[in-house]
């Protein structure tokens, strides 16, 4: 299960701006996680909530925004949606996509107190 070293990596990111921000406890977190990024949501939620007891952040919100996959589809030119990594393009059926969007994992807002 990699969603636990990335929930460790994120309380990593925490820890580290309350040291440098010099904040004693994290209310909610809000986490950016792109479709096409293989992180498995309920199970971030699960391993955020065990990493992040006896720190900073424990007891925190999590909440996630879903961010779309995108991709560029070389047979036809065209940016579209993507649902998959390896799917077909739903323009054109093709399979000569590039995916841009949509792979990322970041921590775009805390709320501290």
């Amino acid at each position: 299960m990699h969603e636990m070293s990335l929930a460790e990596g994120v309380l990593q990111l925490i820890e580290d701006s309350a040291r440098e921000q010099k904040f004693d406890k994290v209310v909610a977190v809000w986490l950016e996680i792109g479709q096409l990024s293989g992180v498995e949501v309920e199970a971030m939620k699960f391993c955020f909530d065990a990493v992040t007891r006896d720190s900073v952040a424990a007891g925190a919100r999590l909440e996630i925004i879903a961010l779309p996959g995108t991709g560029w589809c070389m047979a036809c030119a065209q940016t579209v949606a993507m649902s998959e990594v390896f799917g077909e393009c739903p323009q054109c059926g093709g399979y000569q996509m590039q995916v841009t969007g949509g792979t990322e994992m970041r921590v775009k807002e805390l709320e501290v107190a």
